[in-house]
């Protein structure tokens, strides 16, 4: 599935948690009861290490799982969710492992005073067995250890590390201590002295810290949404003043009582401090997509990103590599949203842990995401087929591409229009990272300005010095001198209402620079939707189908010619034919054809549905034969409307979920404590109220699309012994149908 937030599930069971705007709220973090425990994933990666370069199994310390070479501040210790509410939802079982796995994908992570202790944030995917989609949102933090024990043993893990780092020093000297200390003058061992200056721990000195992620797991991918609400529930643990309610209250409601905004609507709901709002696009629109584009944009520059986007398109193996989690979850959501209406059908695992890095060795096509250590080499990746691989590394904007394949038709034109796009909300085409210096301060300067204003860079709606907005105007001039010799004074005016916000409910819901990562998110994928259209406008002309009923076309899938590719291509522009010829035979145009000749049975795919209208509407306006293929770029028409539907629903809320409101709560439990998360009361998290059948919809159709899905992707998936062979866990790695 793309990121679209199609995928079948919410509002499609008989269950009220599947309308519901989040499923799960998640504490994941350190167990003060089983102290510090490695990793074993980890340890398993550092065997599958020593094993790839040769060296010793002894050298992993796979028993033990120490590495007395590691600082422990840097080692990876098991985490374990601490907390989650609710218990389960039938619909979408809580899988503990992968949760915990993705939420902390290095495990715990400990930090001193001297250390950054900024929170981060990132996402991640969990697809489920019928090809479905649960987004988790994590915000992590660190919080001080009180447990002595925990910190006895940190203290104890220095003392080895520094014993065997001492000992390996005086080993590797020659013969004396002259020697050593002739080393030390040289500066071999004054880094390292540094190092354990600032990179070490002291249980009388210093103040230890330990990571620790909160987590929403929701249905649809409101990135933004959750990201603020998150930020608010931080905010409340650290400030000097309890928040206004328990923290309990805000995870109750935004748990049981903010329902998930139907389509073409708009919502309000409250977090701590602040209200947060989210928008769904309409039934005909594009589906939804919260992945900002402008920083997708923005890492690998407009060139690159539709060289990327072709290698997906052409289903080969891309790899992302980044330190930033989030960067790597951008990046692949944000091309894979691009696809529509077509829909990765391959192994997707934008955050892959460093523990699971064998699962590349997996002769299939795949999208992962890898992150980086500081300091690592591309040329320190061993990567098995690289002939087929696309190698994009995000904080170096640089991308490596396959040995060779097709360019996507019309590029240079597309580019032109795409940086067209880019260019009116002030983004540079060739990426952040390829600016000037001074041409990246004058953009940050621009860009403060329309934000500060509110306005977007128009005119302020309160008053105005007209002279200055229409000197150079000579007639204009003549009538203000007029006017000062008789008095009246026009250096400031009201404007009309109607040049303002009449109308428009006082102002934006959102910020404005929000807004504009929303519209600009639409303009791009409305262009790359246009491409599709334009190319893809005669396709139903060569749909086979020849079953009379479902049941024996799905029996005979496999044995049975669906699309009539050899005339598809004739009837194509010559420039096309490189790369249609070879994206006619992928995956996911197999399954998009599929998807068709399903529709004579049962509903339209939604991304079928949409796609099919925007063609029906293209000929309303450009009729022509099939017969008259042309290579001449047609540019997309809309742009502005699909902008003004998203300011539309931001301008006014459709619909506000019930205020956050005190809990029948135990007296004297989860006091506030600066710093440290509470511990919850589970009993009023365990359930929400039971008032809410109106949440509750049924959709039988929706329903039997769902177990059509999961038997469809017996015919089309990777055969059966291949997974079992090379493929990765059930909640990391399915194939998608």
């Amino acid at each position: 599935m793309s990121g679209s937030g199609a995928a079948p599930g919410p509002g499609s069971g008989s269950s009220p948690a599947a309308c519901r705007f989040a499923h799960y709220f998640v504490l994941c973090g350190i167990d003060a009861d089983s102290g510090l425990e490695p990793d074993e994933l980890a340890v398993l990666y550092q065997w599958l290490e020593a094993d790839r370069h040769g060296k010793s199994q002894d050298a992993a310390n796979t028993t033990s799982g120490e590495n007395f070479d590691q600082s422990p501040l840097r080692r990876t210790f098991k985490s374990k969710v601490l907390a989650h509410y609710p218990q389960n939802i039938e619909w979408n079982p809580f899988d503990q492992d992968a949760v915990n796995m993705l939420c902390m994908p290095k495990g715990l992570s400990f930090r001193t005073q001297t250390d950054n202790k900024d929170p981060q944030f990132h996402s991640f995917i969990i697809t489920r067995e019928d090809g479905s989609r649960t987004y988790g949102f994590v915000l992590t933090f660190y919080e001080e250890v009180t447990s002595k024990q925990i910190c006895t043993a940190m203290q104890t893990l220095y003392q080895m590390h520094n014993a065997e780092h001492y000992s390996s020093v005086y080993a590797s000297s020659s013969c004396s201590m002259d020697s050593l200390a002739s080393s030390i003058d040289e500066g071999d061992t004054t880094s390292l002295l540094k190092l354990q200056r600032y990179n070490s721990y002291d249980i009388s000195r210093d103040t230890l810290y330990v990571s620790k992620s909160i987590c929403l797991i929701t249905p649809l991918p409101f990135m933004q949404a959750c990201k603020k609400f998150l930020i608010q529930l931080y905010k409340a643990v650290t400030s000097q003043q309890p928040p206004p309610l328990p923290l309990e209250s805000y995870i109750h409601n935004i748990l049981y009582e903010v329902p998930l905004p139907p389509p073409g609507r708009s919502l309000k709901f409250y977090g701590v401090y602040e209200p947060v709002i989210c928008q769904r696009p309409g039934p005909n629109e594009l589906p939804l997509s919260d992945y900002p584009l402008r920083e997708a944009f923005e890492l690998l520059g407009l060139e690159n990103l539709v060289q990327v986007f072709t290698c997906v398109l052409l289903e080969m193996q891309i790899l992302l590599y980044s330190q930033d989690y989030q960067r790597l979850m951008t990046v692949a959501e944000g091309i894979t949203t691009l696809l529509f209406p077509f829909q990765w059908q391959h192994v997707y695992v934008p955050i892959l842990p460093a523990s699971l890095l064998h699962f590349l060795d997996a002769p299939v096509p795949y999208l992962m995401g890898l992150q980086s250590k500081e300091g690592t080499d591309r040329s320190k990746l061993e990567l098995p087929q690289e002939a087929n691989l696309c190698f994009v590394d995000i904080d170096n904007h640089f991308i490596e591409l396959p040995e060779e394949f097709p360019q996507f038709p019309n590029k240079v034109d597309f580019i032109q229009e795409l940086s067209e796009v880019l260019l009116q909300f002030g983004i540079p085409p060739e990426g952040s990272l390829h600016c000037s210096e001074s041409a990246t301060k004058l953009k940050n300067l621009v860009l403060k300005d329309l934000v500060n204003d509110k306005k977007n860079g128009n005119v302020s709606t309160n008053s105005i010095s007209m002279y200055e907005l229409l000197k150079g105007n000579e007639t204009i001039a003549r009538l203000q001198a007029l006017a000062k010799r008789t008095g009246v004074a026009v250096e400031k005016m009201d404007l009309p209402a109607s040049l303002g916000e009449k109308d428009k409910d006082l102002k934006l819901q959102c910020e404005e620079a929000e807004l504009r990562d929303y519209q600009l998110n639409v303009q791009l994928r409305e262009v790359f939707a246009n491409r599709f259209t334009q190319m893809f406008a005669d396709y139903e002309a060569f749909v086979i189908q020849t079953a009379q009923d479902m049941e024996s076309w799905l029996t005979n899938r496999e044995q049975m010619q669906n699309f009539d590719k050899a005339s598809f291509l004739s009837d194509q522009p010559e420039p096309y034919l490189p790369f249609l010829s070879r994206f006619i035979e992928t995956q996911m145009f197999a399954t998009f054809i599929d998807n068709k000749i399903m529709s004579q049975w049962e509903e339209k795919d939604p991304l079928l549905r949409v796609f099919d209208s925007r063609i029906e509407k293209m000929r309303l306006y450009n009729v022509r034969a099939p017969t008259l293929r042309t290579s001449i770029y047609q540019k997309c028409s809309t742009l502005k409307e699909a902008a003004q539907s998203i300011e539309q629903r931001l301008m006014k809320m459709d619909h506000t979920a019930i205020h956050p409101h005190l809990l029948d709560m135990k007296i004297g439990q989860g006091k506030y404590e600066q710093g440290f998360f509470p511990k919850l009361q589970s009993d009023v998290l365990a359930t929400g109220p039971t008032n809410n059948n109106r949440w509750v919809s049924r959709s039988a159709t929706a329903q039997r699309r769902k177990e059509r899905l999961r038997q469809h992707s017996e015919h089309v998936g990777l055969d059966n012994d291949l997974r079992e062979v090379c493929g990765p866990p059930s909640w990391a790695l399915k194939q998608e149908p």
